[in-house]
């Protein structure tokens, strides 16, 4: 259709779901600091007043279970939770860590003429298109700003009253295919007991409508804040959470395609995490490089064996070389192993924790390394190759 709607959502770092993922890469960043050719696996539970730890590792011995609960707590003090139903002080976290398979490692660990193996078997998907400046679906990225600026400005001081947990969900409307304006927004956030419905929408709109292009901002009829009326117990203490349950809003919001696989609590060894992160930076570049208006990328893995068992490549119509070649000058530009993925985009370091909310593509790449599957510095190259 040239006309439609469409619809994202995204969920703060005090969602119950991404306290666990922020929980799970901690971890990893903690043996990945320590050792960059550790193995994690890490899943996290998190309820009133509880967090449970879970999964295996591989790493150095001297990574103790009260290391581990120290770095949680602090993890969950910088989100926020200060609350009587959670808190970094207070909450009962147990450690339930145990050593990797032997049989898992034996898979996936180089040896001999053996290369280093994916360390599971799995499809993996990459998307860029020209929606925004971060080549990114417009309504998961216009998502994940409301939120994120809320965060900041909590963490600021300058929103008393707001909490940690908060959600939000944006429609737009496509004509001709590309996004003209909000339909519809959704923002629900947790808050004091103090503060009605009415104050919180004041609240929250300035951050829609700063984020939102001007003339993009909806009907007031449709700007809905806190629709329930009342959002005071939140977290954890008012829903489960569990690591990986936010695949969606971790990736493109529903516009593309998905293989399945979470990422947070991985080590770069899970090709789940480091091969959607290698499609991301390769379709990214097509894109910026000019070559279509919009790219996925599918790669497949079998576990112990580095090489991909398919690379496919899909312009939807939009791209402006062929697609059979764009897929074999992709190959050779990037070594898509396990091992070539991890040495490209530098992933055994410990940049993990900041992935686990707002989204792990549209972000800026960082000097330490963060966010290194977002640089675009394949474009000449991709140009080159095409005479473009």
């Amino acid at each position: 259709m040239a006309s439609y709607l469409f619809t994202s959502e995204s969920v703060s770092e005090g969602h119950p779901d991404k306290v666990c993922d922020r929980v799970s890469d901690t971890v990893v960043d903690m043996y990945l600091g320590a050792d960059t050719d550790a193995r994690v696996a890490c899943e996290t539970l998190c309820t009133t007043n509880l967090v449970v730890i879970a999964g295996e590792v591989r790493g150095p011995d001297s990574i103790g279970t009260d290391d581990i609960e120290s770095a949680v707590r602090d993890a969950i003090r910088d989100i926020g939770y200060e609350q009587s139903g959670f808190h970094w002080k207070n909450a009962n976290i147990q450690v339930h860590l145990h050593k990797q398979s032997a049989d898992i490692a034996q898979g996936v660990d180089a040896a001999g003429n053996k290369d280093e193996g994916a360390g599971d078997q799995g499809l993996m998907f990459g998307y860029a298109c020209r929606e925004t400046p971060v080549l990114m679906p417009a309504p998961i990225h216009f998502s994940h700003q409301i939120l994120k600026r809320m965060a900041e400005a909590r963490h600021a001081g300058s929103t008393p009253g707001l909490g940690p947990d908060s959600k939000s969900q944006v429609t737009l409307r496509y004509e001709d295919g590309k996004p003209v304006a909000a339909t519809s927004v959704v923002v629900s956030t947790q808050h004091d007991a103090s503060l009605g419905q009415e104050e919180v929408r004041e609240l929250v709109r300035p951050f829609v409508e700063k984020v939102l292009p001007d003339g993009w901002m909806c009907p007031e009829k449709e700007f809905y804040v806190n629709p329930t009326g009342r959002f005071v117990i939140g977290g954890p203490d008012g829903d489960c959470g569990l690591t990986g349950r936010k695949i969606i809003v971790d990736t493109y919001g529903g516009a593309a395609l998905h293989g399945g696989g979470a990422f947070s609590g991985k080590d770069p060894s899970k090709v789940d995490r480091s091969a959607a992160y290698a499609a991301r930076y390769v379709a990214k570049n097509v894109v910026a490089a000019g070559l279509a208006e919009r790219c996925t990328i599918q790669v497949a893995y079998a576990i112990g064996v580095s090489k991909p068992l398919s690379v496919y490549v899909d312009t939807a119509g939009t791209g402006r070389v062929d697609e059979s070649k764009l897929s074999e000058v992709l190959q050779d530009l990037v070594d898509l192993s396990p091992r070539g993925i991890r040495e490209r985009l530098g992933l055994s370091r410990p940049i993990y924790g900041r992935t686990s909310a707002y989204g792990h593509f549209g972000r800026e790449p960082e000097p330490d390394g963060g966010f290194s599957w977002e640089r675009t510095d394949l474009v000449p190259d991709l140009k080159s190759a095409f005479g473009a």
